[in-house]
């Protein structure tokens, strides 16, 4: 992630349309995009409800949409209905229509022109079409909202999940709301998974909406990502665990589409070089645990039951976390020291070490190194319930892992605060020897 990027919640984006579809018409168009199965639709439904009979809805991946000038017949309803007052049109799916974004640009133009009261507010399952054809041809005629990832903070306030559970149901099964009636039976969430999110984002999001010469290639690397979450991979160890060979440009282009159609993200090393990032390995992120579900055969792991890879999903659970909530994502390694990541956006400064089970200060030694070298930073453990003490005894924060992944980093979600200057410093010397 280059730059930082606000992202919203569903509640968010909802009051945001809301008041904006209150200004007086026409408008900027609003684009809404995001992940599959986040609430998308479910927004353009309601604000259909609010509108009654001057909404107009639509759905350009219907089975009609395939018909000859449907879109148009779509929008000229709109105009027709908006002769007697203000009216919104909801696009579902828009970047399912051929040319899309010309077509919207023209008939927006029109409408602008001829100062017909018509709002209009389209979604997109996938950036890869929809943020190209917005910027390309259609500058300074639209607002554009992200409605990222359910987190559990989510699945507590809008589904009423018990604050409780929400942080480790979204470790083992995932934030999609849809997913949440399987919960209890891992062979319908599994396939209500890989049918309802998995294979669309592939099939539909990717494959038809950007030429794919490989699509068993492509397949394969998102195979690779969900087995090995929160991995750091070269592009060379992952084009030899492929099957399906391909140059190692063609790898780095399909990671940006699966990072493009919010499934994986390639999270580059932390480098004052640009250049440098760009030809590090990459720790591959699944954004959202129900991919780890749905895209694999393997049950979710247990703390007890598979230890190590139980730290693995945390892991991922907390980058992936980030990364959602719009904060650039990196991590940090300069043989023999390593942090998991190094996180910077509106949440402030970290350096990030995760730690499940049990740790002694000696395991934070990368991270008293990471930060000497970059001062700019704040160091941070996140890690099991009950198990601050060794982070403190270094002079860190620390932070449960659940409460993280409820709260986020703002300062009230830290459990104890860092025990004072003088406290802090002689172990972290200590460390740093």
């Amino acid at each position: 992630m280059s730059e930082y990027l606000l992202r919203h919640d569903y509640s968010s984006v909802r009051d945001i349309l809301k008041a904006r579809l209150e200004e007086p018409a026409p408008a900027k168009i609003q684009l809404l995009f995001g992940p599959r199965q986040v609430g998308k639709t479910t927004l353009l439904h309601e604000l259909a409800d609010q509108w009654g009979d001057r909404a107009v809805y639509a759905s350009a991946d219907a089975p009609e949409a395939e018909l000859p000038g449907w879109a148009d017949t779509i929008w000229r309803r709109a105009v027709e209905k908006a002769a007697a007052g203000s009216v919104v049109l909801l696009l579902d799916e828009v970047h399912f229509l051929p040319n899309w974004s010309r077509w919207l640009k023209a008939k927006h133009d029109d409408v602008v022109q001829k100062k017909i009261p018509l709002h209009t507010v389209a979604t997109g399952s996938s950036s890869l079409d929809l943020g190209t054809g917005s910027r390309e041809t259609m500058a300074g005629r639209f607002e554009k909202l992200s409605l990222h990832h359910w987190a559990p903070a989510d699945l507590v306030r809008l589904l009423g999940v018990a604050e409780a559970d929400a942080p480790s149901r979204w470790v083992t099964c995932g934030g999609y709301p849809g997913a949440c009636p399987f919960w209890e039976n891992e062979t319908r969430l599994r396939a209500y998974l890989r049918d309802s999110i998995v294979e669309p984002a592939i099939g539909r999001d990717i494959l038809q909406l950007e030429q794919v010469r490989k699509p068993a290639l492509l397949r394969q690397i998102f195979a690779l990502a969900m087995a090995h979450p929160a991995e750091i991979l070269s592009l060379e160890k992952i084009a030899g665990s492929l099957a399906e060979k391909g140059a190692l440009e063609t790898i780095s282009h399909y990671l940006d589409l699966l990072r493009e159609a919010y499934l994986v993200a390639p999270v580059p090393k932390w480098s004052g070089d640009e250049i440098r990032r760009r030809k590090s390995p990459p720790k591959l992120v699944a954004l959202n645990h129900g991919l780890l579900l749905g895209g694999t055969s393997s049950s979710a792991p247990g703390p007890r039951t598979d230890p190590s890879r139980w730290g693995r999903w945390v892991e991922n659970a907390c980058l992936a976390h980030a990364w959602n909530a719009g904060q650039q994502v990196h991590y940090w390694r300069a043989e023999p020291w390593e942090v998991d990541g190094v996180i910077q956006g509106n949440w402030g400064r970290w350096i990030v070490e995760v730690k499940t089970g049990r740790y002694s200060t000696a395991d934070l030694k990368g991270l008293a190194v990471a930060s000497s070298k970059f001062p700019a930073f704040s160091p941070l453990v996140i890690c099991d319930p009950g198990e601050e003490g060794p982070a403190e005894t270094a002079g860190f924060r620390a932070i449960p892992w659940p409460d993280y992944l409820l709260r986020g980093l703002e300062k009230e979600s830290f459990s104890r605060s860092v025990r004072g200057p003088k406290a802090e410093k002689k172990p972290r010397d200590e460390l740093n020897r």
